[in-house]
């Protein structure tokens, strides 16, 4: 998805982006992370169908390509950026002051080390929350929910594996049977439906694919299944508002220039307490605003996600003047704020924080699943409260070691607790930073050109919010 209204339809405390679900090993090859990457980034499809992508081929080339557009004069180098900036956690509890307004002394307290995560009481004040909620109901909100789309469906027809292959990358520990646990480990999202031990053994009742009932699938049922049936088992499943992988409400407020006053605000503070350049603030996405009724919730995510050779970053696809089949969201930070406070639950968690260390595996254990914010929050290693005006914030990546974007920290892997009682609302600034330090460069430098040259109409459809700019709500 892009960042525009398709696109900015994800959600809660992140979308959850592209990312592999497991490490290359064998028959694991880039053609799978492609797959899981296409797969995580729309939240759809499931694990059977999507990992009939292993064998994937983009095909032959043309030998009549049509047309082609005038080539452009290539823009000038771009000059090299500065080392990003990061905050250092020191310890977990402690605490230093910062000064984000003035005649206001804010402090900063470190929640973990893994992932690098703060929290800042009072960041907002009550009005701000109050009116960062009203404006979001002017806007009017969506469900946050992405159901498949037709570039799936066409993509999915013409997918070509072995079974053998399939039943292969699924056996993580090699016995020759397929574990729920295996099965769950490599499932994320399916059509929107967060998968469980109960969803899946219904699903190999409905297709016939467990005859024993025992739960496991050897490699001779396996392979007497067709797997168009799983497939065609998800698509057709009606899902109810708890069984998704998320159940909120969301819209975007823009933060550019022209926005309202009090929205400037905020992404000024932001701009102070990151420490990063403006021009990366600037043009990162709008503030969502995200809204849980009782019984919502979002299960454990990541908000960002590796960029390989196939990918691109969302923000920077624009001016990156490259043809790659996928992108992907590439959130170098992630600062969130609660604007209630919330009567029951709605805590976000992060299961795995300050682990010492990080197994995909090790998220299921004896049917539990620490991803599931349903039944297992309370099992995660730190929960957060929602308190009015509170603002935590975490890192997304890794440091590179050279001052730039390095792997995926996993263990930011986090999510919406459900809410038991009341209503949660909270708010998301995602600050944009593509990992190739080249390519970013590129990108701020087109962007300025297109603000000097064409004015305000020229910036990213994803940073010009037309149906909020005019509205005028004062505190």
């Amino acid at each position: 998805s892009g960042l525009g209204d398709a696109a900015a339809a994800a959600a809660a405390e992140g979308d959850e982006p592209v990312r592999p679900l497991c490490k290359p090993r064998g028959i694991c090859s880039r053609a799978y992370f492609l797959v899981l990457m296409v797969f995580v980034h729309l939240y759809l499809g499931n694990v059977l169908a999507l990992l009939l992508f292993v064998h994937y081929s983009n095909g032959d080339e043309t030998t009549d390509p049509g047309p082609q557009p005038r080539a452009r004069e290539d823009p000038p180098p771009a000059p090299a950026l500065s080392p990003l900036p990061r905050l250092e956690g020191i310890k977990v509890g402690y605490e230093r002051k910062v000064q984000l307004v003035t005649d206001k002394d804010h402090f900063i307290r470190t929640l973990s080390l893994k992932p690098l995560l703060f929290e800042i009481p009072g960041f907002l004040s009550n009005e701000e929350c109050r009116l960062i909620i009203h404006l979001a109901q002017m806007k009017g909100l969506q469900r946050s929910q992405i159901l498949p789309t037709e570039e799936y469906e066409e993509a999915m027809s013409t997918l070509q594996v072995s079974q053998l292959d399939l039943f292969r990358l699924l056996d993580q520990n090699h016995d020759g049977h397929l574990q729920l646990r295996e099965v769950l480990a490599q499932t994320r999202l399916g059509n929107g439906w967060w998968m469980t031990p109960e969803s899946i053994q219904e699903m190999y009742s409905a297709i016939k694919a467990d005859p024993d009932g025992d739960g496991m699938l050897s490699l001779q049922e396996f392979s007497s299944v067709d797997l168009r049936d799983f497939h065609k088992y998800m698509r057709n499943h009606k899902a109810e508002s708890s069984e998704l992988v998320r159940n909120s409400h969301h819209t975007w407020l823009y933060q550019g220039e022209g926005a309202h006053h009090v929205m400037r605000s905020i992404r000024q503070r932001v701009l102070r307490l990151t420490r990063l350049s403006p021009e990366i603030v600037e043009l990162s996405e709008p503030l969502q605003v995200v809204r849980y009724g009782e019984g919502g919730h979002y299960h454990a995510h990541v908000d960002s996600g590796p960029v390989y050779p196939e990918t691109i970053c969302s923000h920077t696809k624009l001016v990156a003047n490259e043809s790659v089949p996928f992108e992907t969201s590439c959130r170098y930070m992630t600062v969130l704020f609660y604007l209630n406070n919330v009567t029951g639950g709605g805590e976000t968690v992060f299961p795995v924080a300050d682990n010492r260390t990080y197994d995909e595996m090790s998220l299921i254990q004896d049917n539990v699943d620490l991803r599931d914010t349903r039944r297992h929050c309370d099992k995660g290693n730190l929960r957060v409260k929602p308190r009015q005006g509170t603002a935590v914030f975490w890192y997304n990546y890794l440091p590179d070691g050279q001052g730039w974007v390095g792997d995926v920290d996993d263990y930011s892997l986090h999510g919406g607790c459900l809410v038991t009682r009341g209503t949660k609302w909270i708010a998301n600034n995602w600050i944009n930073v593509d990992p190739s330090r080249a390519r970013q460069a590129l990108f701020q430098q087109e962007m300025a050109r297109l603000a000097r040259e064409g004015g305000g109409d020229s910036q990213p459809e994803w940073a010009l919010d037309r149906a909020y700019r005019d509205a005028r709500v004062e505190l």
